[in-house]
């Protein structure tokens, strides 16, 4: 390369401790500039009450720290749930993403009774993500799909189908190597090329296609390596943001605490370093 490609680091603070004060504190220490937050004080984004996000602006501020994301669990629900469930739930994280001027949130697709197929529900999918979409365009903030499993867009091709559907300027690919793997695909071989257009957000975690568990970046399946000089070959200057899942795994996030939070993040800094990308 013959510059050095500049990605803001950030990291999903929640892994790291409940408390802002300890989330912010580690993550500076890790060189991070910015925070994707999901929860704080132990509460999930969508429950936060507006004097709780004026009091979490006011730490993250007091550190220095910027939110790159609002993470979500919006579309991590049954896909039976009529569309405007998911619509007033967006409109209440809006609110919360305002407060933290953060432009970005982080959605998902819905998930499908165990009877129903990925293309029984598509046609209820695209209805529910189009009106996400024009919800977060007409505020002014841009929504990102996370490829999780289980949900209709866990493989390329549904993400890819997502975003050609929908075809809204407010919604693009939060790309994580670590959920592809976990439902069997090679994510750089078999699905960056595709979703490269669409790729505006690179959460940061790896897994072993053997058991699903996630590892430290380099050190599993995910072709980590080959996305990182790919997104530094090609300019990508968009938030890389840790969430490394390394103690436990739920239905709305993960925990590592701040030593194994603090491993992923120095894995992810070889990488990073490698491919003469650096993080900031």
């Amino acid at each position: 390369m013959s510059e050095t490609a500049t990605w803001p680091l950030s990291g999903f603070g929640d892994e790291i401790d409940p408390d802002p004060h300890v989330q912010a504190a580690v993550l500076l220490a890790l060189g991070a500039s910015h925070i994707e937050v999901r929860s704080a004080w132990g509460t999930n984004v969508s429950e936060l009450t507006a004097e709780q996000v004026r009091e979490l602006k006011g730490i993250l501020d007091g550190h220095g720290l910027k939110v790159s994301a609002v993470a979500s669990p919006i579309g991590k629900v049954d896909i039976s749930l009529p569309v405007e469930h998911e619509v007033e739930r967006l409109r209440q994280i809006i609110s919360v993403a305002k407060g933290l001027d953060a432009r970005y949130v982080r959605i998902f697709s819905f998930y499908r009774a165990e009877a129903q197929s990925a293309e029984d529900i598509r046609g209820d999918v695209m209805v529910r993500m189009a009106a996400l979409g024009a919800e977060a365009e007409a505020a002014g903030v841009v929504l990102l799909h996370e490829n999780e499993k289980d949900i209709y867009g866990d493989t390329p091709e549904r993400v890819l189908d997502i975003m050609e559907t929908v075809n809204s300027p407010a919604l693009r690919v939060a790309w994580d190597n670590a959920n592809f793997v976990q439902v069997g695909v090679k994510p750089y071989t078999g699905g960056y090329a595709m979703l490269r257009p669409y790729l505006e957000y690179f959460q940061v975690k790896d897994a072993l296609f053997s058991t699903g568990e996630v590892v430290p970046s380099g050190h599993g399946d995910g072709e980590l390596d080959a996305t990182v000089a790919a997104l530094a070959a090609d300019g990508f200057t968009g938030f890389a943001s840790l969430e490394p899942h390394l103690a436990s795994a739920h239905e709305l996030g993960g925990f590592s605490g701040p030593v194994a939070f603090g491993i992923a993040a120095r894995a992810f800094a070889v990488l990073a370093d490698k491919h003469g990308v650096r993080l900031a």
